[in-house]
């Protein structure tokens, strides 16, 4: 059973990009970014800045985490867009700790920072922030995650994770539905969520929602929802239960693409990790667009996944930081939505060139 940014940007030019991220671990050390003018050429490639433009200026940026590739990536193409455009670059990795990200960003308004740009630990702690950045008179912008509420003033830049959630997920409906029609099975769905703490999970979880409840009567049983907390260990674990507990699973839409090698870990033993249009394929679906992924439904075992584009997101958070900076506005209020798009098993020979896994080398 079952004109981008990034076009014309070689797999080995942001491999190389990639490279200078380093481990996934990364500091909490505050320090200057590193350069390196082959990064910089990378980089210059995929994201446009005018050099100089924040020649004298400091710039913070904190992120919480490097554990995925959407991170490693964003985290590099940040940082050395920043550099090239003259600014010193602050670095500061909160390693999924809100209560230091909360000191890192205090350390920043001692350091007299003239922006910042941080990846929040979640939606709540990113409020946090914005009231430092606010109460400094520091213009500040959210990257890929947003806040809780909207209080407070920020640059949000986020990408519209319900509606590409949606889309990749009504795909994986209309293989569903097809197959039903053929064989009047009845399907089993599973939906893999985040920490629902993250405004973004919460999203990716209603997109899912909003296509599943769409399908036609009769098609599926009721969905299984798999905990995962944005953790591969906890994710893991609990699918294994929930396939030992229900191992007929016919569907599974994880809210994260780097969850795909717990996925195959659980669905191998079983037989059911199989390629498209083969006996016991499950169908597979998921959320960031990542070379993993890419390289997935190039071989047949990931029907759909959602693509978030991540150079468009770093572009314009560097944009509106820059335009903030030298416009004199210390409390910039906006929100730039990216919004996405469903790369498919149907769609992928016309669209494989716009989604940024399919360009890219993972980092190291």
């Amino acid at each position: 059973m079952r004109t981008s940014l990034l076009k014309g940007l070689g797999a080995s030019a942001v491999a190389l990009l990639l490279a200078s991220c380093g481990s996934a671990g990364g500091s909490d050390a505050t320090a200057p970014a590193a350069g390196g003018s082959q990064a910089l050429d990378a980089v210059g490639q995929a994201i446009e800045v005018e050099p100089g433009s924040l020649e004298g200026k400091k710039i913070c940026f904190n992120f919480q985490s490097l554990e995925t590739e959407f991170w490693a990536a964003g985290k590099v193409a940040i940082s050395q867009a920043l550099a090239e455009a003259g600014a010193e670059v602050i670095e500061m990795n909160s390693n999924e700790d809100a209560n230091r990200q909360f000191e890192q960003i205090n350390d920043c308004v001692t350091q007299k920072a003239d922006g910042i740009i941080f990846i929040p630990q979640d939606g709540a702690s990113a409020n946090t922030v914005i009231d430092i950045a606010n109460e400094a008179g520091i213009p500040v912008v959210a990257f890929n995650r947003p806040p809780a509420s909207e209080d407070g003033e920020s640059v949000v830049v986020v990408a519209d994770n319900r509606e590409i959630a949606k889309q990749t997920v009504e795909y994986m409906v209309e293989e569903a539905v097809a197959f039903h029609e053929e064989t009047g099975e009845t399907l089993q769905p599973l939906v893999m969520v985040g920490d629902l703490g993250d405004v973004n999970a919460v999203d990716r979880r209603d997109g899912y929602y909003d296509a599943m409840n769409a399908a036609p009567e009769g098609v599926f049983e009721e969905t299984i929802e798999v905990e995962t907390d944005w953790d591969a260990t906890t994710a893991q674990q609990n699918l294994q239960s929930a396939l030992q507990a229900n191992p007929g699973v016919d569907l599974i839409f994880t809210s994260s693409d780097f969850m795909y090698p717990q996925i195959q870990a659980v669905l191998n033993p079983l037989a059911l990790w199989q390629p498209a249009d083969t006996e016991g394929h499950v169908i597979l679906g998921g959320l960031d667009g990542d070379n993993r992924a890419c390289n997935l439904m190039r071989d047949g075992y990931v029907d759909a996944t959602g693509v978030q584009d991540l150079f468009f997101e770093a572009q314009s958070a560097i944009e509106e930081l820059t335009g903030a900076i030298t416009g004199g506005e210390t409390h910039p209020d906006k929100v730039v939505d990216d919004p996405g798009f469903a790369l498919t098993l149907s769609n992928m020979g016309e669209r494989e060139g716009d989604m940024w896994g399919c360009v890219i080398e993972p980092p190291n």
